[in-house]
């Protein structure tokens, strides 16, 4: 069975993954193709389907646990850690992730070396939204380093889309650049549809943001059709928060704010809320720079409160940036420094990265009165 990133669309993906569990079922659902389940997982997660492909991870770990398959646990760990991911229960995410990587044995799991690496690729996302960007970056890394001496092509774009996804993450340009050219490479290599196209789009977003927003807008564009034509729907809220962005250089705010739309309109139909106190936050400064302060607290707001229930407090620190900004500027410095100085004072590394820098530059103009 071909995988999702090899395909030009999901299309023959679903119909193989069908076929897969018809003769798995007709055969007594045997353990030595419990992938089956796993590669049906992935394609419903591609497909934006969050809640069918948690489903069948929460069924791989059953049968998994019943047979004592450990290279089941694998897989259904890795499965519902990424899906988990996807939904935004970020804690019970990293918890299946770290298990992968805990139960994971280098010889009698040789087969299943890339799922380790893809694991760690998540992990990293996921402790960048839970506060943790050193270890984040350090996880990716070591997904990336392996997956280069693993010299598996397949295994390496997804590791570099899944790195590079995290330091868009990160908003951090140079690096950002440097790495989604490394994925457009590898990428070009073989037929490779789905990292191309993300590829692209990241390189569109740099560009813009590096100041070349023509070309840029270029390779948004470009990027996104192609990954609209996989079938795929993951990820896309990301996606368009990119596209919105680059607008929003562009000096084009209604149009920034239309992309925001779409993009809520996904995380509404999918469940994949892994990014929506993001946007909650993003559309909050759109309307901020058309005078609407007012929305604009109330979105803030919202986006904190998804933040705290998602205990991602890398989203929460931004919310908290963001609404205590307004606050300062309305002159209530006393609300604004109360809120948040105890998210800030949270953290326990990541002290270099430009959202910590950021709060604490506002704490150092808040003072303590």
């Amino acid at each position: 069975m071909r995988k999702p990133g090899s395909l030009t669309n999901l299309s023959e993906t679903g119909q193989a993954v069908a076929r897969a569990r018809e003769l798995w079922e007709q055969l007594g659902s045997p353990s030595e193709f419990l992938s089956v389940l796993f590669r049906q997982s992935r394609f419903h997660m591609y497909r934006g389907e969050t809640h069918v492909a948690l489903r069948l991870d929460e069924e791989m770990l059953r049968l998994s646990h019943q047979r004592e398959d450990s290279a089941g646990l694998v897989r259904g760990h890795l499965s519902f850690g990424r899906n988990l991911l996807c939904v935004g229960r970020f804690a019970s995410s990293r918890t299946h992730l770290e298990e992968v990587l805990a139960l994971y044995d280098p010889i009698s799991h040789q087969l299943l070396s890339g799922l380790q690496t893809t694991s760690q690729g998540f992990l990293a996302i996921v402790l960048f939204c839970l506060g943790f960007p050193d270890q984040a970056l350090a996880q990716s890394n070591a997904a990336i380093a392996e997956a280069r001496r693993l010299a598996q092509l397949t295994l390496l774009a997804s590791g570099l889309g899944i790195g590079t996804r995290l330091l868009s993450l990160f908003e951090d340009h140079a690096a950002l650049d440097e790495r989604a050219d490394q994925l457009v490479a590898a990428t070009n290599e073989q037929s490779f549809p789905f990292w191309r196209a993300l590829g692209t789009i990241y390189s569109g977003s740099v560009k813009v943001k590096n100041g070349y927003v023509t070309k840029g807008m270029s390779l948004l564009r470009s990027g996104l059709a192609a990954y609209r034509a996989t079938g795929a729907e993951a990820w896309m809220p990301h996606n368009l928060a990119l596209l919105a962005a680059a607008y929003e250089i562009a000096g084009q705010i209604d149009e920034a704010a239309t992309q925001l739309d779409d993009a809520l309109q996904i995380v509404d139909r999918t469940g994949e809320r892994w990014f929506a106190a993001e946007l909650h936050r993003r559309k909050g400064g759109l309307l901020l720079r058309q005078g609407q302060s007012e929305a604009a607290e109330e979105l803030y707001c919202k986006a904190l409160t998804i933040a705290r229930e998602q205990e991602a407090k890398l989203w929460e620190l931004r919310a908290a940036v963001s609404l205590a900004r307004l606050w300062c500027d309305q002159g209530r410095r006393a609300a604004a420094r109360d809120l948040l100085s105890p998210v800030y004072g949270w953290f326990t590394e990541g002290f270099d990265t430009s959202d910590l820098r950021e709060a604490k530059a506002l704490l150092d103009e808040l003072g303590s009165d």
